[in-house]
């Protein structure tokens, strides 16, 4: 393999894991302000046992027991599928279309929906509620990161490399979540998205033409070429967007005048 498509590689997994462990811990910051650390801390460590235990189950069958073009025309799929999803909700978000994703907000609400209703203080000891919900979050966006991680580490036989990347990123969050627990606004969760929705669909592409077959120029570094053109059409389709709005917003203002 290259060196240029195990780093892409690499860099694909921790952008998408960076992502999703954002959200999740969002969810495990506001049960365990509204209803106690001990009881979310715990129901977040069980989803990542359990997560961890699905990457091994489901990895390494497929590594082992299905034929390698049959498993990139499947799991390139997936990803293209997964990619184009990200990448249209990018679109959409960069062309005003729709909302950014906000933690705050999301932060906010979930503290509103946890916190007793009676304003009372929180439960003490364990709280069944907020292990509860801080599994489910984190299981919840846990779940696409083991997509991820299994599908991309097993195409390309590095299914160690991947969860390290994943490992990586959920280090690098839990990190920051310490010290700055409630700035979550501050990561540029948008932007991260939009480049692994674009790698996500490249390699997509890349696995599926490679497992029916297709002979890409210049083999793995066809990769780079790929996520150039998915940029240009992220950026060529939010500017063709964005028009139509601008204008729509013009004549509506030149009519109330």
């Amino acid at each position: 393999m290259h060196t240029s498509s195990t780093l892409i590689l690499v860099l694909a997994v921790f952008g998408a894991s960076l992502v999703e462990m954002v959200e999740a811990l969002t969810i495990v910051v506001a049960a365990g302000v509204s209803r106690g650390w001990r009881s979310a801390l715990e129901g977040a460590a069980a989803a990542v046992v359990v997560l961890g235990l699905l990457v091994v189950v489901v990895g390494l069958p497929l590594i082992h027991y299905i034929p390698l073009d049959t498993l990139r025309v499947v799991v390139g799929a997936l990803l293209l599928v997964l990619g184009l999803s990200w990448l249209r909700k990018a679109i959409l978000r960069a062309s005003g279309h729709k909302d950014k994703h906000d933690e705050d907000a999301i932060y906010a609400s979930t503290v509103a929906e946890l916190t007793p209703a009676d304003g009372g203080p929180r439960p003490s000891g364990r709280d069944g509620l907020a292990c509860a919900v801080a599994f489910k979050g984190v299981f919840l966006e846990g779940t696409e990161v083991v997509l991820i991680v299994v599908s991309l580490g097993a195409t390309q036989h590095r299914l160690g490399l991947a969860a390290l990347g994943a490992g990586a990123a959920a280090v690098l969050v839990g990190l920051v979540g310490i010290f700055v627990a409630r700035q979550l606004s501050e990561v540029p969760e948008n932007t991260i998205k939009s480049v692994v929705g674009i790698m996500l669909t490249s390699f997509g592409l890349f696995w599926v033409g490679e497992g029916a077959g297709v002979h890409w120029p210049g083999a793995d570094l066809f990769i780079p070429l790929l996520i150039g053109f998915f940029a240009l059409v992220m950026v060529g389709s939010s500017a063709a967007l964005r028009g139509p709005t601008a204008v729509v917003a013009r004549a509506d203002a030149e009519e109330s005048a």
